[in-house]
């Protein structure tokens, strides 16, 4: 404001003042102006450059947040044990792996898994049947007819055929974890052989196609085509698997289980099955949704432990 005051009175006197000397004098006012005022401007300048719009300690913030969720979703990934567990890849073979020796322990991951079917009732179970004289090397699951059958896990499908007096309908999956696992009886398969599949992913139909005499699951889980009973891996009537991982060994997959069921026999009561299997009358209730007043049925199948 002074020198504004200053520049008007300079332009009075010098009213008669030649042209040149009016230049002379105004080039000096507005040299003092510039020194002035751009020092004081020059320093708001900088004071803005060192303070951003987001403070930083917001930034440093979200940086650690995407780490976190980074690190959880690295921790979802499984190594792909498949590729250099088994010696080939072929989708003539069932379980064929002649001359290929099983290690004598092996740990499954059996995380990010997926129910095959979300029944809940055992209609048959795995081990040797002498009436038949043949082995049994799954569970059976009581489904109707169509319903949808997934993933066990994430893996590749490697045989999708069909077999008149056997499995019927069937699809056999190789997992990342290590295992195969079979799907027989199907009405329908919904995938190639060689299709990539995620858990939970639907692979097939539920049906009573092949040897059968209803509608049903058979699912088998194998490990270098060794059978290993679904049971030690799998818990049906909770919808659940039985730990995040299971250790297979080579002596003990058929004579050691830590789930067990028994089939119903025409005369039986749970108070009678509670006794022959060292169990209650409760914890088998408890352990198959069951009411003491339930009736049972010969051939049901009840888990004892």
């Amino acid at each position: 404001m002074l020198f504004a005051h200053f520049a008007v009175t300079l332009f009075r006197f010098n009213g008669s003042v030649s042209n040149m000397r009016i230049r002379t004098l105004s080039t000096i006012l507005f040299t003092l102006l510039l020194a002035f005022f751009l020092p004081g401007r020059a320093q708001d300048v900088r004071t803005e450059q060192a303070m951003p719009d987001t403070p930083m300690p917001t930034v440093e913030n979200l940086e650690l947040s995407y780490l976190a969720i980074s690190s959880d979703e690295e921790g979802e990934d499984y190594d792909d044990l498949s590729e250099d567990f088994y010696p080939d890849w072929n989708t003539e073979s069932l379980f064929g792996y002649s001359g290929v020796a099983l290690p004598d322990t092996f740990v499954i991951n059996l995380k990010g898994y997926c129910m095959p079917t979300t029944h809940t009732q055992i209609t048959d179970v795995f081990g040797y049947r002498p009436r038949r004289r043949r082995f049994h090397y799954g569970l059976d699951v009581n489904v109707n007819l169509g319903d949808t059958i997934y993933a066990a896990f994430d893996g590749k499908v490697r045989v999708n055929a069909f077999n008149r007096r056997g499995y019927g309908y069937y699809v056999v999956i190789r997992h990342n974890n290590g295992l195969e696992t079979l799907y027989g009886h199907l009405s329908r398969s919904l995938v190639k052989e060689n299709d990539v599949v995620k858990a939970g992913e639907p692979i097939g139909l539920g049906g009573s196609t092949g040897r059968s005499t209803g509608p049903h699951l058979h699912f088998e889980t194998r490990l270098l085509g060794s059978a290993i009973n679904p049971a030690l891996l799998f818990d049906f009537p909770h919808q659940r698997v039985t730990g995040d991982t299971y250790t297979y060994r080579k002596a003990k997959q058929v004579k050691t289980s830590s789930v067990a069921y028994y089939k119903v026999r025409q005369g039986d009561t749970l108070s009678k099955i509670a006794s022959r299997n060292g169990t209650t009358v409760k914890q088998l209730c408890k352990l198959n949704q069951i009411t003491q007043k339930s009736i049972l049925r010969p051939g049901q199948v009840l888990r004892v432990k």
